[in-house]
């Protein structure tokens, strides 16, 4: 069974997150709240994680994990961001925008998109999340929580535990948190590309 963390959405209980962090740590699965939606996350070392994700959500070799992280320090040890690019992205986080970059070697290659070698990066503009990454000291290997043959995301948290009980170890819940998935942004080839529209405002990239 899950266990079930019931989080204040403006001043986060450290006992609560540092459950949290204790259950990622030990290489557990959480389904937590973020600016745009519900997303499942693990850490970033938990070959399991990726492979309980997978599962849960029946994705292939090509889906674009993402890195949950807390700032732009951290984001810049992952991925590779020219000049270019680097203006681009600072402008629109933290923020509801998922950016799909060229991973470094920090990262590991199950997580990478399998052809490609590049990975999903963000920064969230939640107050629960960021409080969770600034705890855990490292990103968030995460996927949105989006169930197979589903158009829409979970977004209530005490649903999420019924539902995936015994899928996931816990269940983050502040309340309310987006219905809508970030909007997705490939810099692969240096050139911005918008391959999802949603929460975040299309209209810098375009």
């Amino acid at each position: 069974m899950a266990k079930y963390l019931d989080v204040h959405p403006v001043n986060p209980q450290k006992r609560a997150i540092d459950q949290a962090v204790r259950i990622l740590q030990e290489d557990g699965l959480i389904a937590y709240p973020t600016d745009s939606c519900y997303a499942l996350g693990c850490r970033l070392g938990n070959k399991d994680g990726i492979d309980r994700i997978r599962e849960i959500r029946k994705l292939d070799d090509k889906h674009h994990f993402t890195l949950m992280c807390e700032n732009f320090a951290q984001l810049g040890q992952f991925v590779v961001v020219d000049n270019a690019v680097f203006r681009a992205v600072k402008a629109a986080t933290p923020g509801g925008y998922t950016f799909i970059l060229p991973a470094t070697k920090e990262v590991p290659r199950r997580m990478m998109h399998a052809k490609k070698k590049t990975v999903g990066a963000r920064i969230p503009d939640h107050v629960v999340t960021q409080a969770l990454l600034d705890a855990m000291g490292e990103p968030l290997l995460t996927s949105t929580l989006l169930l197979p043959d589903e158009a829409e995301p979970l977004v209530q948290g005490w649903e999420i535990k019924e539902r995936l009980d015994h899928a996931v170890d816990a269940v983050i819940d502040s309340g309310e948190c987006g219905t809508t998935p970030t909007t997705v942004v490939d810099f692969s080839s240096g050139e911005a590309e918008i391959i999802r529209y949603g929460a975040g405002d299309p209209a810098r990239f375009e």
